[in-house]
């Protein structure tokens, strides 16, 4: 470059030098050059020689928030400054040049300057040698040392933290930030609120000064969110073969506003949402056969603001293109081993049928299948897509292009196999106190073998059944590290929580089961960490008394085998009606047949009498029209009955959690035969079912169906069964609504007038049915908000079911897990809008409506 006087090139948002002649000033001398007027001068003669850089902030009074040393760092040009003390005397020319041009970019990347000029100043030596000093002007970056979002509580900090830190954006403290940060962050807090429904947030910044030092500052967004944009009406244009109403069907975020919304808060309309629907939509026409299908964007039509600014209505109208709905001409497969995976595929793919209209969804479950038999043989990165082709004029061979009219689509599904993996290493923590083969041996893989995708799947879900554990996710509970170095091997990582599974309860409680009630129990399903459920308790209450021994070992001997034991005496006292004593044990035995599925034999002898009856029981008029009272209630047999029983049972549970359930089925099946050493013959079979489907991640329907029968045989009549074995119901776990064992065949007669004859005390019957529906809202981790519906009738030996005699209770519970208790407490508020002839606990009409709270759960 020509240096040449009066030459200026100004860099600030530019690179380029400013060059003043015959300017001196003072500054901060940052390197070891002598000044002009030293005696030590340059040879005379010289060329222009390179004297001095100095550092100046004139905008901030001279005064930096960075150390110069720090600036230094980034430059290079003091190693070229001429010392005269060592003779060292630099030409100022194209080299020097070149690293200021250097140096300016390496300070302007620092992110510290918003303005910077380099200034050469002509300082010439006393004989004459013409001297050049480098003069940097530096304005410093503000340094935030507060951030602060005002006008808005849509979201609290800490979301506005994570939204930002997921596109990469970081407002640190006391760091200095851009211009284009603070942009950014006002376009992803405008799409945020617009999320919320404020699609006119408008959102400003506002930087001032604190104190602290020069450039330090406090950065204010200020979010003001409008009025919130509300969807009035949807419709679509175009749409000529699917209707309206299944159109909306689809769509799980952009829905019209209906009357509870000021609960759920449906009918905000929400931009991401609305892109999310419109792929829901265009699924759903590829479902049907339409593979051209398109969704535009929504034309909107804004109303006015309501009164006081809230609320914005919006009517959305959607533009369609169908297209021609397409039949499926051939089905072939590419990419995979054609010799030992052709017949399977297509067998996997059988639903797909030649001739038949196109279906995007079944093609979806085909390779949802696939997928789940190439992860049991280890390709577990396995990926399959269908490449759709249709067929236009003219077709080799003949082929049609139309079918009925229609035109054809040929089907290719590309798979892409991978590699086969196998496991070498499993791993677990967080398990503190549970062994590791407790958990090891749910899991059904095993170190050296095939990396089986399904089978991990499964043994999650197993391992939330313990219960031991926070629930986990199936999907992404295990980490999958591939094994560095080493081809097709993996090593899995499960990182668990425990639950505080040991009970140590010292106290006094109420409930409505167990009316007031003093407490000291020890109970633990994971006793020591090997998986064992022990349990102690000692209870003494006004409703009931139990005591309590009882072990389990779940895998006997290292087997698939359960086996138990428990040794109780219990009194329960049925309010104005009787007390029941009972003193036995029972033992069982089960086995493992399958992935779900166990099989259990038990065994049990109990000594039970019923005492402490109402005196209305004993009178002799009662007793003497009704003889089946006094067999039901053992009268002039001791008050005693010996029940000795043997009870087969199966069990096939998919259940995801014990306590938390959203997905899953729990089928049982099991017979009470009793008779050998008990004085009580009688058979009980039951078949019940459980059924769990989520709909989404916080909304799961429940529901239950229950059949019991009872049958005496041998020298025990059905009049002479024990009341206590004869089957009723009400109370928690069956008709919320109903006081316990309201609910059955009684010894009562309902007058016209309202009034009954009889005592009122419901003996039970020989068979029920039972339904239960809940709707389960997870409002947080622990609370869950139920709605439910119960359905139950008990009729007698001479009985029939009909559908006039099922008494019905329907209402909403708060449930929430009590993490001392290791149960889920229960607030019930119940209405019963079939209850006719039903007494509560004290021989009054049932009511209503009930409140009771309780625990553990109706299924």
């Amino acid at each position: 470059m020509d240096w040449e006087m009066g030459t200026k090139v100004r860099i600030g948002a530019t690179l380029g030098l400013v060059f003043i002649y015959g300017l001196m000033g003072l500054g901060i001398h940052a390197a070891g050059g002598q000044p002009p007027s030293q005696t030590i001068l340059p040879p005379t003669g010289s060329p222009p020689l390179f004297t001095t850089i100095e550092l100046r902030f004139p905008t901030q009074g001279n005064v930096a928030s960075v150390e110069f040393q720090t600036y230094l760092y980034y430059m290079e040009i003091d190693d070229y400054v001429s010392l005269p003390s060592q003779g060292r005397w630099t030409p100022f020319d194209e080299t020097v040049e070149q690293v200021l041009l250097a140096d300016y970019q390496r300070l302007w990347d620092t992110g510290f300057l918003t303005d910077l000029t380099i200034e050469i100043i002509d300082d010439p030596y006393p004989n004459g040698v013409q001297g050049r000093r480098a003069l940097f002007l530096m304005e410093e970056r503000e340094r935030v040392r507060i951030v602060s979002f005002e006008g808005s509580d849509e979201y609290d900090r800490a979301e506005i933290d994570e939204a930002l830190q997921g596109v990469g954006v970081e407002l640190r403290l006391d760091s200095r930030i851009g211009p284009g940060v603070i942009s950014q962050t006002e376009i992803i807090l405008r799409q945020m609120w617009a999320e919320k429904g404020f699609q006119f947030a408008e959102v400003s910044h506002e930087i001032t000064p604190v104190a602290g030092g020069p450039k330090v500052v406090r950065l204010t967004f200020n979010i003001d969110e409008g009025p919130k944009v509300q969807v009035s009406n949807i419709s679509f244009v175009g749409n000529e073969n699917l209707s309206e109403r299944s159109l909306k069907g689809q769509m799980e975020n952009t829905k019209e506003r209906w009357l509870f919304s000021f609960i759920n808060g449906r009918g905000t309309y929400r931009p991401q949402g609305f892109e999310q629907d419109a792929e829901a939509l265009i699924a759903h026409y590829q479902d049907n056969g339409y593979i051209d299908a398109q969704v535009g964007q929504p034309e909107l039509e804004y109303g006015d603001e309501s009164e006081d600014g809230e609320t914005r209505p919006v009517r959305l109208r959607i533009p369609i293109s169908e297209g021609e709905r397409y039949r499926v001409g051939s089905l072939k497969f590419e990419g995979h081993d054609e010799e030992r995976r052709s017949e399977l595929l297509e067998l996997l793919f059988q639903d797909v049928e030649l001739g038949e209209y196109y279906s995007d969804g079944v093609v979806r479950e085909g390779l949802e299948r696939a997928r789940e038999a190439y992860g049991q043989a280890g390709y577990y990165e396995m990926t399959g897509f269908p490449n759709l082709v249709p067929r236009i004029e003219p077709q080799p061979d003949g082929l049609p292009t139309r079918i009925e009219g229609a035109p054809v689509v040929d089907v290719t599904i590309q798979i892409q196999e991978g590699d086969q993996y196998f496991v070498n290493r499993i791993t677990f923590v967080g398990n503190n106190t549970t062994h590791d083969e407790v958990i090891r041996r749910e899991l059904v893989l095993v170190e050296r073998g095939v990396f089986n995708t399904e089978a991990l799947r499964f043994g999650v879900r197993r391992i939330n059944q313990l219960g031991y554990f926070e629930p986990l996710d199936e999907e992404t509970a295990i980490q999958i590290d591939k094994r560095p170095g080493v081809e097709n091997e993996v090593d899995l990582t499960l990182n668990v929580q425990e639950a505080n599974l040991n009970q140590l309860t010292f106290g006094a409680g109420a409930s409505q089961y167990d009316g007031f009630f003093l407490q000291l129990a020890f109970q633990t399903t994971n006793f020591m960490g090997r998986g064992e459920s022990l349990q102690l308790q000692l209870q003494n209450g006004e409703r009931m008394k139990n005591y309590t021994v009882g072990f389990t070992e779940p895998y006997l001997f290292g087997k698939p085998v359960t086996a138990g034991f428990n040794v109780f005496r219990r009194d329960i006292r049925f309010i104005n009606q009787f007390t029941q004593s009972s003193i036995g044990a029972t033992t069982s035995l089960g086995y493992r047949v399958g992935q779900w599925s166990q099989m259990f034999l038990g065994y049990s002898y109990e000594e039970t009498s019923v005492r402490e009856l109402n005196p209305i029981f004993l009178n002799p008029q009662l007793l003497r029209y009704n003889p089946f009272l006094q067999d039901a209630l053992l009268l002039g047999q001791g008050n005693e009955r010996t029940i000795s029983k043997v009870t087969p049972s199966f069990l096939r549970n998919t259940v995801d959690h014990p306590i938390f359930p959203t997905t899953g089925t729990r089928y049982t099946l099991g017979v009470q035969l009793a008779g050998a050493g008990g004085d009580t013959s009688f058979f009980k079979p039951s078949a019940e079912g459980v059924w769990y489907l989520r709909q989404t991640q916080r909304l799961t329907f429940g529901f239950r169906v229950r059949g019991e029968y009872l049958a005496p045989f041998g020298s025990t009549s059905g009049h002479s069964l024990p009341i206590f074995e004869k089957l009723t119901m009400g109370g928690d776990f069956d008709l919320r609504g109903f006081d316990i064992r309201s609910v059955g065949p009684a010894d009562l007669i309902i007058n016209p007038d309202g009034t009954f004859q009889g005592s009122g005390l419901v003996i039970g019957g020989n068979k029920s049915l039972l339904a239960n529906f809940e709707y389960m809202i997870s409002i947080a981790n622990p609370v869950r908000l139920v709605f439910f519906y119960d359905a139950g009738q008990v009729a007698d030996f001479d009985q029939d079911f009909s559908t006039d005699l099922f008494r019905t209770s329907t209402g909403i519970e708060m449930r929430f897990f009590m993490p001392v208790l290791n149960i889920p407490f229960r607030l019930i508020y119940a209405w019963n809008p079939q209850r006719e002839g039903i007494l509560n606990d004290r021989f009054q009409e049932q009511e209503a409506t009930v409140f009771k709270f309780a625990m553990g759960s109706t299924f």
